[in-house]
């Protein structure tokens, strides 16, 4: 019972966290989805699947915190490239500080 409560508090922080390390990730590089995928999980070791990434992009970019364009490859189909808007990059300002906050209080 204990080891399905720690899974599911676990699950549920890192969704709750995504979005700030999506976004941490973009404002390093300009990235596509598949590579935000496989650096997300470089960095910070969260298995995130394709059916959870491109719906939070979507969402980040109908709440104006990014913006994507779509670039031809030499080999293969376009990719589409997310970078932070300048409301993404305030926002990513924003919630760093109360990630801060929040967790100097506990740890």
């Amino acid at each position: 019972m204990k080891d399905e409560f720690l899974k599911n508090w676990d699950t549920q922080m890192k969704k709750g966290l995504l979005p700030l390390f999506v976004l941490h990730i973009i404002a390093e590089k300009t990235c596509y989805g598949y590579e935000l995928i496989e650096r997300l999980k470089e960095i910070t070791g969260f298995d995130i699947t394709e059916s959870t990434m491109y719906p939070l992009l979507t969402r980040l970019l109908k709440e104006g915190l990014l913006e994507a364009k779509w670039v031809e490859q030499n080999t293969g189909i376009p990719r589409k490239y997310y970078s932070l808007t300048k409301d993404g990059k305030s926002k990513l300002s924003e919630m760093k500080e109360a990630s801060r906050t929040i967790f100097s209080k506990i740890i």
